[in-house]
């Protein structure tokens, strides 16, 4: 399940303007006429961009009336995060390598 989620996720934040997507929804709450009006693409294009990153449970969507609003889901992009952070160890080691290289150079 939490494979699934991770692996919808990436393909969400794979396409450049999924994440221009993002980016705006990170501002406010959006319907998808409003997200369509940042793009040159039809609605229908844009409301296949919203199912993508809402299957990566990157954004909620909900119902006001006959409206449909999307809303960004920050605690979706915490699988992502969780992912990315197992790559922490190996920046630390090269940053404390490259800080001790540059100590050695300064001496």
């Amino acid at each position: 399940m939490i494979q699934d989620l991770q692996q919808h996720a990436f393909r969400a934040l794979a396409d450049p303007t999924r994440r221009q997507i993002l980016a705006l929804l990170a501002q406010r709450e959006m319907t998808i006429a409003e997200v369509a009006g940042h793009f040159d693409m039809t609605r229908a294009a844009v409301k296949k961009h919203l199912s993508i990153l809402h299957d990566g449970a990157l954004i909620e969507t909900r119902a006001e009336g006959r409206t449909r609003v999307n809303a960004l889901r920050p605690d979706g992009l915490k699988s992502v995060a969780n992912w990315l952070g197992a790559f922490d160890i190996f920046w630390d080691e090269r940053l404390a390598a490259l800080k001790s290289a540059i100590e050695k150079d300064i001496q």
